[in-house]
């Protein structure tokens, strides 16, 4: 077993002042991992002072400079590659599969920044005046722990991009993935205090982050609840603040839909990342016409969709993260059948064989209607809700009524009907006839799915302050 007993501030590895000690736990069997010692207040606070340092000179670096440092950055983690699959797997329960993506974003996340620098131009003509885009300040990166490493490298080029200086407050549970990060990025030679990062509580390390009149800007990516926890302390210090929070996906099969792909991509969407994904497709609304169709096809791919240990390559869903999260799935699969909707295929406890972890079946259920819990609350985790429709207006009204607006799909063989549904979602990204992502356009939500954007010059922008001068 590992004991992680270092937090990463001014370019070194020091021992935090903070004690408390958190187990990580195997998702896949259930047994102890290692533990990490938590930083605490103090560490946060000596971090953001260090970062606020930091920021006078590294605010003044040049575009060449900044796509040298990203450039370490990139090559410090880039053959690794296993290295980061295997950790993910082990300390997290991600797929096999999910990891090797996951890792490709890592390496993306640098490329993209790379791109920005290329054709951003930080000073621009806006009638009469010239605006010039300032680095924000000292930014506090707060991250889950279902892509840790993903949401550190895609913050932390964004910032590095824009000329700011960051504290970063990993999720404790994500300690071991963490640590070989930032093993990487010490080995990548940036100037002290550019970045730094505290293992700690969100309730402590991310409180202080949030409520420091030094920290100019909070980047966040978790739950809606939490991220209004946020906002409501950065407020005081008028930080600006980007969200990206929670989703209730709704992915919309026309009737003119291609059933034999739409429905094996329909399943893809919703148990990505084992479900535990904001973007995750978890209402799946099919013309009322073609639910029959639909609940064999359904039925058929769920039936051999492999669940089970995270480091075979062909598994498909892994275990929940943590006992909470198993037990969270478990009381929303009783919720719908509480509620009244039918289980299709899944249901309640472990598949057969795979007791020891916190797996979950997953599990379809038809027979919902939208005012469900199952379908309105964000469950993370395996969990489908097949929703009929009659018209295609009626399909809209569906998809929109939620909340939440982080993420769309829509399927049609028609690509100009597709185009007419998706321009008409609430969501801040549409996939029209596919899974894919564009890391130089902006991802974020409506709604209660967040504020803000990020990626693309809309990202970059949101780490900078204009200042016009008019003369």
């Amino acid at each position: 077993m590992k004991t992680i007993d270092k937090i990463y501030i001014n370019g070194a590895f020091v021992s935090p002042r903070g004690n408390e000690r958190f187990e990580l736990i195997s998702p896949t069997t259930n047994k102890k991992l290692g533990e990490v010692i938590l930083g605490n207040k103090e560490d946060a606070i000596d971090a953001i002072a260090v970062a606020k340092k930091a920021f006078k000179t590294f605010s003044k670096t040049t575009i060449e400079e900044r796509i040298e440092y990203l450039q370490k950055l990139k090559a410090s983690i880039e053959n690794r590659k296993q290295d980061f699959v295997n950790v993910m797997v082990e300390e997290y329960g991600g797929t096999f599969q999910f990891a090797s993506v996951s890792f490709d974003y890592m390496i993306g996340s640098f490329n993209s920044a790379i791109t920005l620098l290329n054709t951003y131009s930080f000073k621009k003509i806006m009638g009469e005046s010239e605006v010039q885009m300032e680095p924000i300040g000292v930014v506090g990166i707060i991250i889950p722990w279902n892509s840790s490493n993903g949401f550190i490298c895609g913050k932390l080029a964004t910032a590095i991009a824009a000329g700011c200086t960051v504290v970063i407050k990993p999720s404790e549970m994500s300690a071991q993935q963490t640590q070989l990060i930032l093993e990487c990025f010490h080995e990548a030679g940036l100037p002290k205090g550019v970045y730094n990062v505290v293992n700690g509580l969100g309730e402590v390390v991310g409180a202080e982050i949030s409520r420091n009149p030094d920290i100019s800007k909070i980047s966040f990516t978790g739950s809606t609840m939490v991220g209004k926890m946020i906002a409501k302390q950065a407020v005081d210090t008028m930080k600006r603040v980007t969200l990206e929070l929670g989703g209730k996906s709704p992915n919309v099969i026309l009737d003119d839909a291609n059933l034999s792909k739409a429905i094996p991509m329909a399943i893809a969407a919703a148990f990505m990342n084992s479900g535990q994904a904001c973007i995750a497709g978890t209402r799946l609304l099919v013309p009322e016409n073609k639910l029959e169709e639909v609940k064999t096809l359904v039925s058929e791919i769920v039936s051999k969709t492999i669940v089970g240990d995270p480091k075979n390559q062909i598994t498909a869903v892994g275990p929940m993260v943590s006992k909470k999260q198993y037990e969270r799935v478990q009381n929303y699969i009783q919720t719908g059948i509480n509620e009244g909707a039918e289980i299709l295929i899944g249901g309640l406890g472990k598949p057969e064989g795979l007791e020891d972890g916190n797996f979950v079946k997953p599990t379809v259920f038809v027979n919902v209607n939208n005012q469900m819990r199952i379908a309105r609350e964000e469950i993370f985790g395996p969990v489908l809700s097949i929703i009929t429709y009659k018209t295609e207006v009626e399909a809209v009204e569906i998809a929109n009524d939620t909340t939440y607006g982080l993420q769309a799909y829509v399927s049609s063989s028609n690509k100009d009907r597709a185009y007419k549904v998706a321009s008409q979602l609430q969501a801040g990204r549409v996939q029209i006839n596919k899974i894919g992502h564009d890391p130089m356009a902006p991802f974020g939500g409506f709604k209660q799915s967040g504020i803000g954007r990020e990626f693309g010059t809309i990202g970059l922008e949101a780490y900078l302050e204009p200042r016009t001068l008019i003369r």
